[in-house]
């Protein structure tokens, strides 16, 4: 077994039982990628088993904090058991769910979504990549499903030296999909959707947007950034009288009307928009229209802490412009997916971006992630999704 050695003062981290080495804590030691190490202290002391990334900054992600733990097919099988476990205790109102959500169930770069009888995967480190036949083998096993669709075609495979790859890993079957969530049913493609197909983490803010739909009866609501149209169907059978949705995706925004037709709402209803986001925003400030309900649920703007300022810049553009056309009584959901913003640093941002707009308002909620993409103790990264709820007061 190949040896990493840490340098003085770097194990505290390990010590607290966070999975993550970065190259500039190691003093010496490497492997092949995805090979298990052992990580020991600039003394010695035995660390913990990882899977090292010869080019990642990332440079070793870990298996087991246990020195007598085997990393073997076995270890895999228990570990997807546990996870898979775990979603039968939590409060998931859907035929679909996360499965595996990486290093906060202990599989650091594994993703596992499942869409009814269907799992899609993604394997975004070098330690799943050697991994991924016992991976997709202990899946299937602990499942009892038959198809598993690959979609290893993120973004951070190329950070740790990976091609990108999609496609059937396990037997075969449509990847135009529809899922079950709370009141309603939303179309996918899990080859050419976002993620692994769609946004499974929205699904409880969906629904808040719903009840607040039904308790205030909204009129006119903006739905930025809509994608497929999960808010928009969640807004309509909420009762708004009408919905105005943005993207610039033109395949999107047809999943999206495809959506409304599903859920049996009126399609006079909903507007949709092929167009950018800030242009509209903009635009209806200069038109003086104003909207009783926003969603703002953009893109990741930040990935790592590195692009946080540009992109604090970006959230605090949008949140302004939206908040500049919230009318008196109004309800902004707003959100950043972006690791590299926290959740104290959102607040901030919106908080400042609000005041530029003279709109004054109470933070009602603060929102996260669905149970099934959870954050543990030991890794608060986990926590990327953060959302606040804020209520314009009236004038």
């Amino acid at each position: 077994m190949k040896t990493i050695r840490l340098k003085a003062g770097k194990e505290r981290s390990l010590l607290r039982r966070h999975p993550w080495i970065f190259e500039s804590a190691i003093a010496r030691g490497g492997a092949d990628a995805g090979e298990t190490v052992r990580v020991e202290s600039h003394e010695g002391q035995f660390l913990a088993w990882a899977a090292f990334s010869p080019v990642s900054q990332i440079r070793a992600r870990v298996w087991s904090f246990e020195q007598s733990q085997r990393i073997d097919a076995s270890f895999f099988k228990v570990a997807c058991a546990r996870a898979v476990n775990a979603r039968q205790k939590f409060d998931i109102r859907s035929d679909s769910m996360r499965l595996v959500h990486g290093e906060s169930d202990g599989l650091p770069g594994l993703i596992v979504d499942r869409y009814g009888d269907t799992l899609v995967a993604q394997f975004l480190s070098t330690g799943t990549e050697r991994w991924k036949q016992v991976l997709a083998d202990a899946l299937i096993d602990v499942t009892g499903l038959t198809r598993l669709y690959e979609r290893s075609d993120a973004s951070g495979r190329e950070r740790e030296g990976l091609p990108l790859v999609s496609g059937w890993l396990r037997g075969e079957g449509p990847v135009e999909l529809v899922l079950q969530e709370h009141e309603w049913r939303l179309a996918l493609n899990i080859a050419s959707g976002h993620k692994t197909g769609f946004y499974l983490d929205q699904r409880d803010s969906r629904k808040r947007f719903t009840d607040y739909a039904r308790r205030l009866k909204f009129e006119n609501v903006l739905n930025c950034y809509c994608y497929t149209g999960g808010f928009t169907v969640a807004a309509l059978t909420g009762g708004a009288s009408h919905v105005t949705s943005i993207d610039s995706s033109a395949p999107a925004l047809q999943q999206a009307t495809l959506n409304v037709s599903l859920n049996g709402l009126d399609a006079s209803r909903a507007t949709f928009m092929d167009a950018d986001v800030n242009a509209s925003l903009r635009k209806f400030g200069a038109e003086g229209r104003t909207f009783d309900a926003i969603i703002l649920d953009p893109p990741k703007f930040a990935p790592t802490v590195a692009h946080a300022e540009r992109a604090s810049r970006a959230y605090k553009d949008i949140n302004r412009l939206a908040c500049h056309i919230l009318a008196p009584g109004g309800v902004l959901f707003t959100y950043s997916c972006s690791g590299g913003i926290s959740a104290d640093l959102f607040h901030k941002i919106v908080a400042s971006a609000a005041i530029e707009a003279h709109c004054d308002g109470y933070i009602v909620e603060r929102l996260g992630g669905a149970p099934d993409h959870p954050m543990t103790i030991n890794f608060p990264e986990g926590e990327y999704l953060k959302g606040l709820v804020v209520m314009r007061k009236q004038a």
